[in-house]
């Protein structure tokens, strides 16, 4: 799963994208630590691609008080319903790092640790995503999204067994064309990323407390004796 990712650059993001639009200075500042429920930026296509904000926790319809953050690459052959989103509300959620925890042996001691994993050079990149939209009681549009997961690649599996679907920078424009609807095609993208392209550290507790933020987050962890369980 993924339960808290990082997007420290929004600047660059129309940059990286090449969106048509940039995010408002004020609408979405640098996160070293965003939970469920949080506004997110997400690309669509939308003639060209579109940055956007979405709350993170897809809603079904306007009477859901809560949402789904993540959805198992699995459903979407299992379940027809998830399969229309695959064909028909496709995104990229954006990040430039992701955590998980996991059991690791300290001198003897037992404890769960968050860790970060990223893409060399910590880039910008987006997690394959789906979402929906409809007019708030306003009839102002009103988006949420969902993070697709998928097993975990051979570095993430220390820590944990599924991990995000990250779309490869070759497959984005593809992932996000509107026009595509090729079931097999989309849902073989949803595959781990290859773990060689990945790097790892432990970081701190302070991760776990949502209301912690800052670069100090993915700083590494440095221990002297280091098991994973």
């Amino acid at each position: 799963m993924c339960g808290r990712f990082t997007v420290s650059q929004p600047k660059r993001i129309h940059i990286r994208f090449k969106t048509s639009n940039k995010l408002p200075l004020f609408a979405f500042k640098p996160s070293w630590n965003i939970a469920p429920s949080q506004i997110v930026p997400v690309i669509i296509r939308n003639s060209p691609n579109r940055v956007v904000l979405m709350k993170w926790g897809l809603i079904w319809n306007r009477g859901a008080s809560s949402g789904t953050i993540n959805l198992r690459s699995e459903s979407f052959k299992e379940k027809p319903f998830f399969g229309n989103f695959l064909l028909n509300k496709r995104c990229l959620i954006i990040a430039d790092s992701f955590y998980e925890w996991g059991n690791v042996n300290l001198e003897g001691k037992i404890e769960k640790y968050p860790f970060n994993f990223y893409l060399p050079g910590r880039k910008l990149f987006g997690f394959a995503g789906v979402y929906s939209d409809f007019l708030d009681a306003e009839g102002k549009d009103y988006y949420t999204c969902a993070i697709i997961t998928c097993p975990a690649n051979k570095l993430v599996k220390k820590i944990h067994r599924r991990m995000p679907v990250i779309i490869k920078k070759g497959d984005e424009d593809f992932w996000l064309n509107e026009e595509n609807k090729d079931f097999e095609r989309l849902f073989d993208l949803l595959k781990p990323y290859p773990e060689k392209e990945m790097r790892m550290n432990i970081v701190s507790k302070k991760v776990n407390n949502p209301a912690n933020d800052g670069k100090e987050l993915i700083k590494k962890e440095m221990y002297t004796f280091l098991k994973f369980l």
